[in-house]
């Protein structure tokens, strides 16, 4: 049994991969049957349908992150350390090219045109990130540790349109370093001036 759960899972990072090179219609089974070494039909065996595939992902993606975010919190609680930390996880992902872009993100430009199944789940995922922040945003303001200028929920929203554009920034130049250069204006505007 645990080797039926090796070879899926190694389908879907391969297919995780191949979405971050090339997108959803970037890649066939046959892209994965050559990165795994299995046969089409075996992956037809754990996921029937391409959109089943990454369905599965972006809902493996999604529990990956309500997990990191879960333990992030009780490691760190202030509103603004959450958010540097945050976005120092992903210039890390983006540095060492574990995770150099959000799959879910990339998925989300490719909206219109994913299949109904897989384009929900990118934005459960959407909706998750957003209301985590949004919590963290009323949390700062309640507290003192954030300066907003907008409600949360549009705070909220700004700094995770920043995070996935610093993403596509540092992706378009080759050049990790961007994605904090572009954040640390979002970060300082977000600190009370009494802590710069």
């Amino acid at each position: 049994m645990s080797n039926l759960l090796t070879t899926s899972d190694e389908i879907l990072a391969s297919a995780r991969a191949l979405i971050m090179t090339g997108g959803y219609n970037g890649f066939s089974y046959a892209d994965i049957a050559a990165v795994v070494g299995i046969r089409k039909a075996s992956i037809h065996h754990h996921f029937p349908s391409k959109t089943d595939l990454v369905r599965t992902l972006v809902v493996r993606y999604r529990q990956d992150a309500e997990a990191g975010i879960a333990g992030l919190e009780q490691q760190v609680q202030d509103p603004l350390a959450l958010l540097q930390t945050y976005a120092g996880h992903w210039a890390q992902c983006i540095e060492d090219a574990s995770r150099p872009f959000c799959v879910c993100a990339l998925l989300a430009s490719e909206l219109p045109a994913l299949p109904p199944e897989v384009a929900a789940e990118v934005k459960a995922f959407f909706r998750f990130a957003s209301a985590w922040l949004t919590s963290v945003m009323e949390r700062g303001a309640k507290d003192g540790s954030l300066t907003l200028s907008s409600e949360p929920r549009v705070e909220a929203e700004a700094f995770m349109a920043s995070v996935h554009g610093a993403m596509l920034s540092a992706r378009a130049y080759g050049t990790p370093e961007v994605f904090a250069t572009i954040l640390a204006p979002t970060l300082q505007r977000l600190t009370p001036a009494a802590a710069r």
